[in-house]
């Protein structure tokens, strides 16, 4: 009996032992999972903060990606480059310069510009940018009022504006020109000297230029003509070739069949014709002066048939627009400022050099 009694007393403390360790186990297993417990509110605590992270980040993104391109992530920029037309060097060479500061920044330049100068060609370009979703559009306009509508299109869609040589009635991120007015006015004083230089200080002088609208040589044309106030020589009636060198030449041979002493040239186009008159009349008389360069120019000039030309710098013009248009694509504000890329009165002695 007593053996039995002993044997209960013995097993019920083997199970008690048994009860105590399961029970310490279990205690430990709720102790380490408690820190889980307390990450778990703290973790709740974190997704609201990151729930209003994310707008935040998503609405910066969107500030930042360009307005008329959703794909333009990152910097990759699309610009269209639209000038008069395609043809004359002057639009080349301001392409080439776009081209080659478009590859060192990492972003595209489509040069998408109308074969002939006219109005409505060139708002079919902007109009076609706007469509492609471009980012941002460099734009040479061929008269300041008949592609304002436009670009004022474009630039509520969001896509930015820069003007190259010749700037629109509306305002934009930046302008690259000439300053047109005072070029003119050199090229006028370098006829009168030229002039003078062969003993002539009176005479008619005939003016060839582009059109009536297009502001650039306007203003070429009104600083030429400040030139010569006072003097005694006579500014006939202005002739307009639209740029064609094959018009300009006629005209060019009109006016020196009314005896003229100079003829200015506003453009490449009136230019070329210029110093191709003068050169098929064998009159070497006669001062020819004009605006821009090209190989046909820097020949007449080395030829003798034409005096000077005033060289912009259109690579600069395209290279300068391009930056611009980056940017103001990356946010950064330019405040419509307009930069003067100069020019340089090419004659005989740096023909050469330039």
């Amino acid at each position: 009996m007593k053996r039995k009694l002993l044997s209960i007393l013995t097993s019920v403390c083997v199970a008690g032992l048994m009860l105590t360790g399961c029970g310490g186990a279990a205690s430990g297993t709720s102790d380490a999972k408690a820190p889980a417990s307390e990450a778990a509110p703290a973790a709740s605590e974190a997704a609201p903060a990151a729930s209003e992270a994310a707008p935040a980040a998503s609405a910066a993104a969107s500030e930042a990606a360009p307005a008329g391109d959703s794909a333009a992530a990152g910097g990759d920029y699309t610009i269209a480059l639209i000038t008069m037309d395609s043809l004359d060097q002057h639009w080349v060479h301001l392409n080439e310069g776009a081209q080659a500061k478009a590859k060192e920044l990492g972003v595209t330049v489509d040069f998408m510009s109308p074969d002939t100068k006219d109005d409505a060609k060139q708002i079919e370009m902007v109009n076609n940018a706007i469509a492609g979703g471009y980012n941002a559009i460099m734009v040479a306009a061929n008269g300041p009022d008949a592609i304002s509508g436009a670009l004022k299109d474009a630039i509520s869609q969001g896509i930015k504006i820069v003007y190259v040589d010749s700037p629109a009635n509306v305002d934009a991120e930046a302008t690259f020109s000439t300053d047109n007015k005072t070029a003119g006015t050199t090229a006028g004083q370098e006829m009168i000297k030229a002039l003078e230089e062969k003993g002539v200080t009176s005479g008619d002088v005939g003016i060839i230029n582009v059109n009536a609208s297009t502001q650039t040589a306007v203003d070429r044309e009104e600083g030429f003509r400040k030139a010569f106030e006072g003097s005694k020589y006579n500014l006939l009636e202005t002739q307009y070739c639209d740029g064609d060198a094959a018009k300009a030449q006629s005209i060019a041979e009109n006016y020196i069949t009314q005896g003229v002493v100079g003829i200015y040239g506003t453009n490449e186009g009136s230019t070329t014709g210029t110093g191709n008159a003068i050169k098929a009349a064998g009159n070497g008389e006669i001062i020819g002066v004009g605006f821009d360069k090209s190989d046909a120019i820097k020949g007449l000039i080395k030829d003798g048939y034409l005096v000077c030309t005033m060289a912009q710098n259109p690579d600069q013009m395209g290279s300068m627009g391009v930056e611009a248009c980056v940017k103001a694509l990356n946010g950064e504000s330019l405040g419509g400022a307009v930069t003067d890329t100069g020019v340089t009165v090419l004659n005989q002695s740096n023909v050469d050099a330039n």
